[in-house]
């Protein structure tokens, strides 16, 4: 079994191609162990002097679908890979900006997410603690922005530019590649090709 960590940020376009592919790879039947980690690109563009964004009632918006992505994570994880996916494809398909609970809700609820459930443990602010931790703990291993793998203690930040095609044995084939590398060429720092595919 290939365990790791990723995490994400329903924002970033980024995040969103490769935690398609590692949903595709796992409904494949992928032998993949993923923690996934939530990690807010608002607090590393903050203000300097200005509050930490989960606690900043001014920033909620920045928050509110990641928070409820976790809350489905954590008390109703049968539902996350669909609501997961489903919120990804809201922000970068449907362009729906997903800073109210609204329009957080509007996604969910097709899917058969309780949805006071979340909102109890919105108000809570349980979520809000769970991505601070994460963002702390992430910024162990020097993480600066989504989508980061984490593999053992080693972290690689990773940019690919296209979703998954139909064929799901691409997107197990493309994980298993990114994770062997991560695992067998810590020397390769940095691999960008200077321009974008034709």
């Amino acid at each position: 079994m290939t365990s790791f960590e990723l995490s994400f940020d329903y924002r970033c376009p980024f995040a969103k191609n490769i935690h398609l592919h590692v949903i595709t790879a796992l409904r494949a039947g992928a032998d993949f162990d993923v923690e996934f980690v939530p990690w807010t690109l608002s607090q590393g563009h903050r203000e300097e002097g200005d509050l930490d964004v989960w606690d900043d009632p001014r920033r909620e918006g920045d928050l509110v679908a990641l928070a409820a992505g976790v809350s489905v994570r954590d008390r109703q994880p049968d539902l996350f890979l669909e609501t997961h996916e489903a919120l990804f494809r809201a922000r970068h398909e449907r362009f729906i900006r997903l800073s109210t609970i609204e329009e957080v809700a509007a996604v969910l609820e097709p899917l058969g997410v309780d949805l006071p459930m979340v909102y109890a443990d919105l108000a809570s602010r349980r979520p809000h603690r769970v991505i601070k931790e994460n963002y702390e703990r992430f910024a162990t291993v020097e993480a600066f922005g989504v989508p980061t793998f984490v593999v053992g203690t080693d972290a690689t930040f990773v940019r690919y530019m296209d979703p998954p095609s139909a064929n799901a044995d691409e997107s197990v084939r493309l994980i298993e590649s990114l994770i062997s590398l991560m695992t067998h060429q810590p020397q390769l720092n940095e691999f960008k090709h200077t321009r974008l595919p034709a």
